[in-house]
C-alpha cells in the first residue's frame, strides 16, 4: 500500500456517511451535460459526481487511489449497472484513446496527466474541472502549492480545449460570498485537435 492510499483510506474511513453531493461545476452546469454517453470521474473519491452523471443517464467509470472510497460507492450504488468502480493510482491508468464523453474531476490536481485527460476526452467530449486556488480568501484547501492553481493557470493547463465556462472570483469584491478558493473550467475538446503551442 501507499503512502498516498492509506493517507485517503484513512481520511475516507474517519468521514461521517453522508450523501456524497457534486461539485458546483455539475450542479450549476448540469444542462451542458449529454442525455447519454461515457464519463469518468477520476479521482472520484466518495462518488458526489460519479452518482450525479450516473442518475442523468451516463455510464460512469468512477477512478480513485482508495479502496475504502470504492467500497464506499458499491455499497451506496447496489445494483446499478451505469456505474463500474475501480481502485486505480492514476499513475499506472490506462487512459483510453478518444473514449469517454465526459471526463468529470474535483479537488484533485496532477499536471503531469494533463494530456492523458485530453487525449481520453472524445472529440467534442466535455471536461468539468474544478479545484483549489493558491488566491485564497478564506482558510481551507491544501497548503501545498503543488495542488494549487496559479491565477488563470487552468486555461493554460487545457489550452488545447475550447473553454466553454471559466469561474474563478479570486479576491475581487466581497470575499465571504460566491464560491472563493476554487476555479471551475468547463471545456470542450475540438473535433480536430490541434497541438500544444510550446
Amino acid at each position: 500500500m501507499s503512502d498516498l492510499q492509506h493517507k485517503w483510506d484513512r481520511i475516507y474511513s474517519q468521514r461521517e456517511a453522508a450523501d456524497p453531493k457534486p461539485a458546483a461545476m455539475l450542479s450549476q452546469y448540469s444542462h451542458l451535460l449529454p442525455k447519454q454517453g461515457r464519463a469518468l470521474d477520476l479521482a472520484c473519491g466518495v462518488g458526489g459526481n460519479t452518482f450525479f452523471l450516473a442518475q442523468r443517464g451516463l455510464t460512469v467509470d468512477a477512478w480513485d487511489i482508495s479502496p475504502v472510497a470504492i467500497s464506499q460507492i458499491d455499497q451506496r450504488k447496489g445494483p446499478a449497472d451505469n456505474i463500474r468502480t475501480s481502485v486505480v493510482n492514476i499513475n499506472d491508468g490506462v487512459f483510453a484513446k478518444n473514449y469517454y464523453d465526459i471526463v468529470t474531476v474535483s479537488y484533485f490536481l496532477d499536471r503531469q496527466h494533463i494530456d492523458d485527460i485530453i487525449t481520453t476526452l472524445k472529440p467534442q467530449g466535455l471536461l468539468f474541472y474544478q479545484t483549489f486556488t493558491r488566491e485564497k480568501a478564506q482558510p481551507g484547501g491544501p497548503c501545498n502549492p503543488d495542488f494549487l492553481l496559479k491565477k488563470g493557470e487552468l486555461l493554460s493547463l487545457f489550452s488545447q480545449l475550447t473553454p466553454i465556462i471559466y469561474h474563478e472570483e479570486g479576491l475581487i469584491g466581497d470575499a465571504s460570498k460566491g464560491l472563493r478558493n476554487e476555479a471551475i473550467l468547463i471545456a470542450q475538446k475540438p473535433a480536430m485537435l490541434k497541438p500544444p503551442l510550446n
